[in-house]
């Protein structure tokens, strides 16, 4: 597919003998939401780790805007524009708010982040409007100074979604974003995504709930067994008789 910035071909990966992923082929178009449902164990997040080098596919290649991807390092793959939120939040437990969003906005900047113990993070003044301003988007503008390690699970789901954002990645892929969420926090997340959607950011989802799903993807891809068995629409996907039986009908995945 011409269109595709992510580009995933014939994937696989084992564990200890057991399929994680059987030939995974997958295209992303540019500015799009791609979401990608099934029941647990399906291999969604462990397709996430190999697109952002966590994992080494075992054959298959992925490639993001031409460049491959498989054999390059976490950090490298960030730095070409891929950001990722992950399904248990990975923050600075120990940091505020702010400068767990401050460590990424400096790396995008700087190419690296490097903590110098003679400079605060805080006195970076270029980068801190942008900063509050993405706290603000998700709703965090009133725990700057809040330790990591005292909020919630929803609050830590926002945090993590501030640090990606503000990187302004060409791709964002996210692993359950409202998992742990409030309804109302989930709602004003799917009009937060909405509204990114707008601004052209691709964006690869994997979510549990299924309103967040079809307010937000444009294509969705369903795994079962490590194995892509449907693509297609929103509305394709709810008719689609494999999907109903593997997924749709369940109550978790």
């Amino acid at each position: 597919m011409n269109d595709a910035v992510l580009h995933i071909e014939n994937v696989n990966k084992s564990f200890a003998g057991l399929h994680a992923l059987s030939d995974i082929n997958l295209d992303v178009r540019e500015g799009e939401t791609h979401a990608i449902i099934g029941p647990n164990g399906a291999g969604k997040s462990t397709l996430l780790n190999v697109c952002v080098g966590r994992l080494k596919p075992d054959s298959g290649t992925v490639k993001f805007a031409g460049t491959t991807l498989t054999g390059r390092k976490p950090h490298e793959i960030n730095q070409l524009g891929v950001a990722r939120v992950f399904q248990t939040p990975e923050v600075f437990p120990d940091l505020t708010v702010l400068e767990n969003v401050m460590i990424p906005a400096l790396a995008r900047r700087d190419g690296k982040y490097q903590l110098n113990a003679f400079r605060g993070i805080t006195t970076e003044t270029e980068l801190r409007d942008q900063v509050e301003e993405t706290l603000s988007e998700v709703g965090l503008s009133n725990q700057l100074r809040q330790l990591a390690s005292a909020m919630s699970r929803g609050d830590k789901r926002r945090l993590e979604l501030a640090m990606g954002l503000v990187q302004k990645p060409k791709l964002l892929l996210l692993d359950e974003p409202t998992a742990g969420m409030a309804r109302h926090d989930t709602n004003a997340t799917i009009d937060l995504l909405k509204k990114i959607k707008e601004g052209g950011m691709t964006k690869v989802i994997i979510e549990h709930d299924m309103q967040v799903v079809f307010s937000l993807a444009d294509r969705i891809s369903v795994l079962a067994r490590g194995r892509i068995i449907a693509q297609g629409t929103p509305d394709q996907i709810k008719q689609d008789p494999k999907v109903r039986e593997a997924y749709l009908g369940e109550e978790e995945v």
